[in-house]
């Protein structure tokens, strides 16, 4: 365990923020709770205003009903990916799909807004939480399988991501989205990285488990 974590030491460090903030976050009041979210929001009047101050907040909050939902995200996809590309490689796949994703989701809310699809009040929404980070984890690691594994992760992602954006066009879907194809690409990150072959991995954890039966057995 130790050295699995040692492995990672990004992603458990914010995993432990994540915690923190959300045990701390359920002693605090609904109305206080209200305004903190809405302070460290990365919607459009708090990006005018704060924007560095929103960004790197807004990236440490979530729901305690949530909370291991993301322990169990941050082990299938910042894991590997932080393993695999290192620590400094991986939270720059991190930042910029934070940052990028953000900018370009809130860039629909301001044109929605502009163009009077949404209400003015929608500068003021919501937007805090990890999950435009792990979408961008996401994107890179298509990299870490071999083809044709490769092809079938980005359609099956692409798929899933572009039928909520198609069905349910809300701004943060379309966050997600774009997160993922910041991760895509992120391709040069990648260079110099070891792939990996699913197909030659079963054969080989097959092949270690026959061994394994054979050595068990004894001549009559």
């Amino acid at each position: 365990m130790r050295g699995w974590v040692a492995a990672a030491p990004g992603t458990y460090v914010w995993l432990l923020v994540l915690t923190v903030s959300a045990l701390q976050f359920q002693q605090v009041p609904p109305r206080v709770r209200h305004v903190i979210l809405h302070v460290d929001s990365t919607n459009l009047f708090q990006l005018a205003h704060h924007p560095l101050h929103v960004l790197v907040l807004s990236a440490v909050w979530t729901q305690a009903s949530t909370l291991l939902t993301y322990v169990v995200l941050f082990q299938l996809f910042h894991v590997p990916a932080e393993r695999w590309l290192g620590t400094a490689r991986w939270l720059a796949v991190v930042v910029t799909a934070h940052v990028g994703a953000t900018f370009v989701s809130e860039g629909t809310v301001w044109l929605a807004i502009r163009y009077g699809v949404d209400p003015t009040r929608m500068q003021y929404t919501l937007d805090v939480g990890v999950s435009y980070g792990l979408a961008g984890v996401a994107g890179v690691l298509a990299y870490r399988l071999v083809s044709p594994w490769r092809e079938v992760y980005v359609i099956v992602a692409l798929c899933y991501l572009g039928t909520r954006v198609v069905v349910l066009h809300t701004f943060t879907d379309i966050g997600h989205l774009s997160a993922y194809l910041i991760g895509l690409c992120c391709h040069p990150l990648t260079r110099g990285r070891p792939r990996w072959d699913p197909r030659a991995a079963l054969a080989q954890a097959r092949q270690r488990t026959g061994k394994g039966a054979g050595a068990g057995k004894r001549p009559r």
